[in-house]
């Protein structure tokens, strides 16, 4: 079986608001394969923020977390994206 999904993708959720606002308002899609077409009901109801806002605060948390566990920033963002993972650093406090 494929490994489908595997990976957290999020990004900074001020910017993300920003992109789904814009297309919101625009109504059609702004970036990818489908740019130009219409958003239909449920890609607008995705692009009002609430449903990936959760994905976006925890792949934030854990880069900060890594970053402060003493990671450098490569190994935290591949941290970050990783889907049920723990954190393992040697010294860690925790």
């Amino acid at each position: 079986m494929a490994q489908y999904n595997t990976e957290r993708r999020w990004s900074v959720p001020n910017k993300r608001a920003r992109s789904f606002a814009d297309e919101r308002k625009a109504r059609v899609h702004q970036h990818g394969s489908k740019e130009g077409k219409e958003l239909t009901d449920y890609e607008k109801g995705i692009r009002s923020g609430y449903l990936l806002c959760q994905s976006d605060h925890a792949g934030l948390f854990r880069y900060k977390d890594a970053l402060n566990n003493g990671l450098s920033k490569e190994d935290a963002k591949k941290y970050s994206r990783e889907k049920g993972t723990k954190l393992n650093v040697k010294g860690s406090k925790k």
